[in-house]
């Protein structure tokens, strides 16, 4: 086993860690009561990872099932109970359980229940999501080439879902 080439090579550290309170606004506030929160994102991470706490609002559809050439993305239920699509089935997530999906791994997730439920999501590496997040609902209406051309920007690519109503 190694680690990483070292990127700091400072002596004493530095003082350059980020801090936020439980109390703080989403940045994000949609449809149906879905909140979301930049926790970490591509920015303040210098591109590592983004991390976001999702609040998925009563019957929230969430996105149909896709994948991303350039990044993984995983799942953790914090509260409540999430469906979590593997690229196989549809498993009703609660809290404490994860969902690893690899680069090119088939996913999905919504909310069925009737009351909130409360997911963090992790990108690996850090992508810009904040702007996917921010404008996916308007792209998706204009729809057409132009909301193809934004799916593509944000690597996020659809699949037929035929054998995936679970």
């Amino acid at each position: 086993m190694s680690y990483p080439e070292p990127r700091y090579l400072g002596e004493k550290g530095e003082v350059n860690a980020v801090f936020r309170g439980a109390d703080a606004e989403p940045e994000l506030v949609g449809a149906g009561g879905n909140r979301t929160h930049y926790l970490a994102t591509h920015a303040s991470t210098g591109g590592e990872f983004g991390l976001y706490k999702v609040d998925l609002g009563p019957k929230a559809p969430g996105p149909k099932t896709h994948f991303h050439r350039s990044i993984s993305e995983s799942f953790f239920v914090l509260s409540g109970e999430v469906g979590l699509y593997d690229g196989d089935r549809w498993v009703t997530a609660k809290a404490g359980d994860f969902l690893y999906v690899p680069v090119g791994g088939l996913h999905a997730f919504r909310n069925d229940s009737d009351d909130v439920s409360t997911m963090l999501m992790l990108f690996s590496p850090g992508a810009p999501r904040e702007a996917y997040f921010e404008q996916v609902a308007e792209m998706a209406q204009r729809g057409g080439e132009e909301f193809q051309r934004f799916l593509v920007d944000h690597d996020s690519f659809f699949v037929p879902e035929a054998d995936q109503a679970g």
